[in-house]
């Protein structure tokens, strides 16, 4: 899938070194709301097993890793996933982070875009849903333009790194 000068492609494990500097360069915005991720990439070699996981994951189909690279740069510059998959419904929740140095640009706008269309004709599926912060005001409007509709807030949805229980906000895309 491509867009302007960006490519995206499935992560691989050749990503190692630039998947693991792009958490590094923006860990500390990245800690409260991909805490997760954050905590299993502190080095080089848990960020390989991280990768080996997700790879695996992606194989059963479970997870659907993907990655933005800069085709100008060759630089990876953003980490975009399907995640907790359900089947039955069939559903999955988008999750997605792009280095500082590129927000602000519509690129994360338009490779959502791109993985929406994916999700519907590729996976079948009938619904994609996201969650985020009230305060992460770039990440709701990746959501409202590209047609989620707000479904709702779920109180006290997410831990962040430091503890605290926190509110998110939950966007729902249907399949037309």
């Amino acid at each position: 899938m491509t867009f302007d000068h960006y490519h995206i492609r499935e992560v691989c494990i050749d990503d190692l070194q630039q998947y693991f500097n792009l958490i590094k360069n923006n860990r500390e915005w990245l800690e409260d709301f991909f805490a997760g991720t954050v905590a299993i990439t502190q080095t080089i070699e848990e960020t390989r097993i991280h990768l080996q996981d997700v790879i695996e994951k992606a194989k059963k189909k479970n997870y659907f890793p993907f990655v933005i690279i800069d085709s100008f740069a060759n630089a990876l510059i953003s980490s975009i996933q399907i995640k907790n998959l359900d089947w039955n419904i069939p559903k999955g929740e988008l999750g997605y982070y792009i280095d500082k140095k590129y927000e602000g640009k519509g690129i994360v706008t338009k490779a959502v875009s791109l993985i929406i269309d994916f999700g519907f004709n590729e996976l079948k599926l009938n619904k994609i849903y996201l969650r985020t912060h009230e305060e992460n005001i770039g990440s709701r409007k990746v959501a409202e333009k590209n047609n989620f509709q707000l479904e709702g807030i779920i109180r006290n949805d997410y831990k962040t790194t430091s503890g605290n229980l926190v509110d998110l906000m939950y966007y729902g895309l249907i399949r037309n």
